[in-house]
């Protein structure tokens, strides 16, 4: 397994978030992070990626113990992580905000600016755009492209299909399936059901920053009790 988390516990000062959260996560695997909104989802890519460190339990990479570890040396490490605010430069142009991820990160991968403007054409465009001037979803696309400039083995997604057209999420579906071709693999937590079953092979679901079910995605896809019960708004 590439990630391995095991039992652990994240708090947000004295409110206990995540309860004895484990899963496991294969080399290649696309997986999801399924559930309603404040059910523990974002709390677990940020424990993984060191921005809120869990308190109890254990964070494996590659067979690497994260736990304890601060962001930026679990990131040189090869992970990845996008937010659903995106967290670009606002004051520099989407071709700095690619190049400053190049510039600082040790490791390099399949996705250099040009790969990335490949899967995002419409960055091609707004290279000389400030980070300010651009659209939600052209944000997204920089964040994510910015975040495969630093060559990771492992990224992490949040709500990487919010807010996006539908056209749009076609686009991204596609662009998922080709950076796992690359060897990348992939964490996300996101609330649409259908579009998690067109990229992920499995899907983890959390109610109350605990698992409370899993299985692959068409398991999850054809059990109507459980889509009912976790995910139906």
């Amino acid at each position: 397994m590439i990630l391995e988390l095991d039992r652990i516990d994240t708090f947000y000062g004295s409110s206990h978030v995540l309860q004895g959260v484990s899963l496991a996560v294969a080399e290649g695997e696309v997986v999801a992070l399924l559930g309603r909104n404040g059910v523990g989802k974002t709390t677990t890519l940020r424990s993984v990626i060191g921005l809120t460190a869990p308190r109890a339990g254990s964070v494996r990479f590659q067979g690497q113990e994260l736990r304890g570890l601060p962001p930026d040396a679990i990131a040189r490490s090869g992970i990845a992580y996008v937010p659903d605010d995106h967290r670009i430069f606002p004051t520099l142009t989407a071709e700095e905000n690619l190049d400053i991820a190049r510039r600082l990160s040790p490791r390099r991968g399949a996705f250099g600016k040009a790969e990335v403007l490949e899967l995002f054409p419409r960055l091609g465009d707004l290279l000389r755009h400030r980070g300010a001037s651009l659209s939600g979803g052209e944000r997204k696309m920089l964040a994510i492209g910015r975040a495969l400039m630093a060559g990771p083995a492992l990224l992490l997604l949040d709500e990487p299909s919010e807010g996006l057209a539908p056209l749009v999420v076609a686009h991204l579906t596609e662009v998922l399936e080709r950076i796992r071709r690359e060897g990348i693999t992939i964490l996300l937590a996101d609330q649409n059901l259908r579009f998690c079953r067109r990229v992920c092979s499995r899907g983890y679901i959390l109610e109350k920053g605990r698992v409370e079910h899993q299985g692959t995605m068409e398991a999850i896809w054809g059990d109507p009790a459980v889509v009912t019960k976790y995910l139906v708004v």
